[in-house]
Protein backbone atom coordinates (compact mmCIF):
# COMPACT_ATOMS: atom_id res chain seq x y z
CA UNK A 1 0.00 0.00 0.00
CA UNK A 2 1.94 3.31 -1.27
CA UNK A 3 2.90 5.84 1.66
CA UNK A 4 0.43 9.17 1.82
CA UNK A 5 2.87 12.48 1.43
CA UNK A 6 1.50 15.37 3.58
CA UNK A 7 1.08 18.26 1.12
CA UNK A 8 0.44 21.84 1.83
CA UNK A 9 -1.17 24.53 -0.95
CA UNK A 10 0.13 27.92 -2.30
CA UNK A 11 -1.91 30.42 -3.55
CA UNK A 12 -0.58 33.61 -5.84
CA UNK A 13 -2.04 36.35 -7.89
CA UNK A 14 -0.18 36.94 -10.79
CA UNK A 15 -0.94 38.92 -13.99
CA UNK A 16 -2.72 37.81 -16.75
CA UNK A 17 0.17 38.08 -18.78
CA UNK A 18 2.18 36.06 -16.29
CA UNK A 19 -0.38 33.16 -15.96
CA UNK A 20 -0.62 33.16 -19.94
CA UNK A 21 3.11 33.05 -19.94
CA UNK A 22 3.01 29.98 -17.52
CA UNK A 23 0.60 28.08 -19.53
CA UNK A 24 2.09 28.13 -22.61
CA UNK A 25 5.59 27.11 -21.14
CA UNK A 26 4.11 24.39 -19.33
CA UNK A 27 2.23 23.20 -22.87
CA UNK A 28 5.96 23.50 -24.61
CA UNK A 29 7.22 21.07 -22.10
CA UNK A 30 3.84 18.82 -21.92
CA UNK A 31 3.31 19.62 -18.35
CA UNK A 32 0.27 20.79 -16.54
CA UNK A 33 0.93 24.25 -15.27
CA UNK A 34 0.90 23.00 -11.51
CA UNK A 35 3.79 20.33 -12.27
CA UNK A 36 5.41 23.59 -14.65
CA UNK A 37 5.22 26.06 -11.60
CA UNK A 38 6.06 23.46 -8.70
CA UNK A 39 9.08 22.33 -10.39
CA UNK A 40 10.23 25.19 -11.38
CA UNK A 41 10.04 26.93 -7.42
CA UNK A 42 11.74 23.69 -6.34
CA UNK A 43 14.79 24.84 -8.67
CA UNK A 44 14.68 28.19 -7.77
CA UNK A 45 14.55 27.28 -3.73
CA UNK A 46 17.41 24.74 -4.00
CA UNK A 47 19.31 27.15 -5.66
CA UNK A 48 18.44 29.90 -3.17
CA UNK A 49 19.20 27.86 -0.41
CA UNK A 50 22.63 26.31 -2.10
CA UNK A 51 23.65 29.94 -2.86
CA UNK A 52 23.33 30.87 0.76
CA UNK A 53 25.28 27.99 1.98
CA UNK A 54 28.24 29.04 0.04
CA UNK A 55 27.92 33.05 0.64
CA UNK A 56 30.32 32.82 4.07
CA UNK A 57 33.17 31.55 1.85
CA UNK A 58 33.19 33.48 -0.81
CA UNK A 59 32.58 36.54 1.30
CA UNK A 60 36.12 35.63 3.16
CA UNK A 61 37.99 34.44 0.07
CA UNK A 62 36.25 38.37 -1.34
CA UNK A 63 37.84 39.42 1.61
CA UNK A 64 41.50 38.06 1.15
CA UNK A 65 41.50 39.33 -2.98
CA UNK A 66 40.24 42.18 -1.85
CA UNK A 67 42.93 42.66 1.05
CA UNK A 68 44.76 40.03 2.45
CA UNK A 69 46.25 42.46 5.45
CA UNK A 70 42.54 43.18 6.67
CA UNK A 71 42.46 40.44 9.42
CA UNK A 72 46.07 41.18 11.00
CA UNK A 73 44.31 44.03 12.84
CA UNK A 74 41.96 41.29 14.70
CA UNK A 75 43.71 40.72 18.01
CA UNK A 76 44.84 36.98 19.30
CA UNK A 77 42.80 34.98 21.52
CA UNK A 78 42.84 35.76 25.04
CA UNK A 79 45.11 33.22 27.06
CA UNK A 80 45.06 32.76 30.86
CA UNK A 81 47.12 30.68 32.87
CA UNK A 82 45.65 27.53 34.46
CA UNK A 83 45.94 29.56 37.61
CA UNK A 84 44.48 32.53 36.85
CA UNK A 85 41.24 30.83 35.41
CA UNK A 86 40.94 27.37 36.62
CA UNK A 87 38.67 24.88 35.17
CA UNK A 88 37.47 23.97 38.21
CA UNK A 89 37.56 26.98 41.46
CA UNK A 90 38.21 25.60 44.12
Amino acid sequence: MPVATATARLKARISTDLHSMLKRAAELQGRTMTDFVVSAVQEAAQRAIARNARQPIAYVFSVFRHDPNEFQSVPPPLRLSPEKAPLFPS
